[in-house]
């Protein structure tokens, strides 16, 4: 059988499945299932065509990791056919984590960052499936000794992110988040085993680090998406609470199973992994449907809400919301709870913060290898940008309360 398969992608064009473990692995249910998880989570309540997945965004980055490795092998790079595959593999892998709605209900139903589980996934993996997938746990986990094999695949100039910002920009239309990722690999090299960007291609740099910054506030954080995920998460919430206490509440045996515990004892992966891979969207979508007419008020009000797009009214300020503010909220949420008397309020009023920096050097800063051949932090090393300004968070603190009942 020939392994290695053209994909016909829409944001690079036809692209070939490198490897025929690589193709074993895309072949593998678990990764099949990032066919069923959205890549933005709910903003395609906002960006109707958003609607593109893990699996697709997966197969993008290991296109490009495979051009970055072929970029830094004609500069003279030493890297093993091995390590390309290994490379290629962490890469395939690194969103294999990945639970419903991708980031959205991150650490609501499995106490574990996304990567975590991947990397407990890709163990799996090792065993059951092929050994060789040791080598790109090694790079995934930043255990091998050529560390610019992980800073490709986490990094701050990582293929996942040149993937995400170009696919993302594609489908949700926001122009803004478009960047020169050919211009930024053709530009890759490695000096002192650490990943850099020549001199010449440092004005696409700081391009990425502004794209990047707009796409959180337009797209990733807006705040309708925020209010979209608000709901979704105290969907979730109640449902445990009710599912905790003995109401019978309807879900697929998998996502019965997450319910049911208020916590799990994530040592014994063997016990929650079996149900954790056959979650995805329709898990919860299902689910959302059915308890939109459940007896419960609240859960059924949040259901109605969501699946309707009527979603909590948000606002976004600096300052943390004073007294009287929040008194305000929630006087407002009182009254339009008042036919829906058996309603929780604390569901339908919520206090949050989000942030974010556009370049963060305790990740790890991207480095410009100079025509001395001097390495130098794009943060010094820029004469556009104050990316000084740029590295420290914008910090927004969120009210959400409902304010249009149906």
């Amino acid at each position: 059988m020939n392994k290695k398969k053209i994909v016909n992608d829409p944001v690079y064009g036809f692209i070939t499945i490198p490897d025929e473990l690589i193709f074993d692995l895309i072949q593998h249910p678990w990764f099949q299932r990032l066919r069923r998880i959205q890549q933005l989570g709910l903003s395609n309540l906002v960006y109707p065509s958003a609607v593109h997945t893990r699996f697709q965004h997966t197969l993008g980055a290991v296109h490009l990791m495979g051009l970055a490795l072929e970029v830094l092998r004609s500069k003279g790079i030493d890297i093993t056919d091995e390590e390309k595959q290994a490379a290629s593999i962490a890469i395939l892998l690194h969103d294999i984590g990945h639970g419903p709605f991708s980031h959205a209900l991150e650490n609501i139903l499995v106490p574990l960052h996304h990567e975590q589980v991947s990397d407990l996934m890709m163990k799996a993996l090792c065993h059951s499936v092929d050994d060789r997938i040791r080598l790109a746990l090694e790079i995934f986990n930043d255990q091998h000794p050529k560390r610019y094999l992980h800073q490709l695949v986490s990094g701050q100039l990582d293929v996942d992110r040149l993937d995400y910002l170009n696919r993302d920009s594609f489908f949700t239309g926001v122009a803004e988040g478009v960047i020169g990722y050919d211009r930024i690999i053709k530009m890759l090299n490695v000096k002192d085993g650490l990943l850099a960007i020549e001199e010449k291609g440092i004005y696409s740099i700081e391009k990425f680090i502004i794209s990047r910054r707009l796409m959180y506030w337009q797209v990733y954080l807006h705040k309708t998406v925020v209010s979209a995920e608000q709901m979704l998460i105290q969907i979730i919430r109640r449902a445990k609470e009710l599912a905790q206490s003995g109401e019978s509440l309807f879900a697929t045996p998998a996502l019965q199973y997450f319910l049911m515990r208020s916590e799990l004892d994530l040592s014994e992966r063997s016990a929650w992994l079996p149900h954790f891979v056959l979650l995805d969207d329709s898990d919860v979508y299902s689910a959302i449907k059915v308890w939109q007419s459940h007896p419960d008020t609240t859960l059924s009000l949040l259901c109605r809400h969501l699946m309707n797009r009527i979603l909590f009214k948000v606002e976004f300020q600096k300052s943390m919301f004073t007294p009287s503010q929040k008194e305000e909220k929630r006087k407002r949420v009182s009254q339009n709870l008042f036919n829906h008397k058996e309603a929780i309020p604390n569901y339908f009023l919520l206090e949050n913060s989000t942030s974010n920096s556009a370049y963060s050097k305790q990740t790890g800063p991207i480095w410009i290898l100079l025509k001395s051949g001097e390495l130098r932090d794009i943060a010094e090393a820029s004469d556009q940008l104050n990316i000084s300004v740029l590295s420290e968070p914008v910090i927004k603190h969120v009210m959400c309360w409902l304010d249009q009942p149906l």
